[in-house]
């Protein structure tokens, strides 16, 4: 089981500033209400493929 997705702390995401669209993830290409985490979630019943922490731990 994979830890729960952060889409905050992804490179991918970013604040689009859009009354209700204020989540994307450039990696999917979309903007929504949610985070992109939940719906890619939803959508495909599997976890984020494109996850890449911002700071590593290395």
């Amino acid at each position: 089981m994979q830890k729960k997705i952060i889409c905050q702390k992804c490179i991918h995401y970013y604040v689009t500033w859009e009354i209700g669209r204020g989540h994307g993830c450039k990696a999917y290409g979309f903007k929504s209400a949610q985070l992109p985490s939940v719906i890619v979630k939803k959508s495909s019943q599997e976890d984020c493929k494109f996850y890449t922490p911002k700071f590593s731990k290395e």
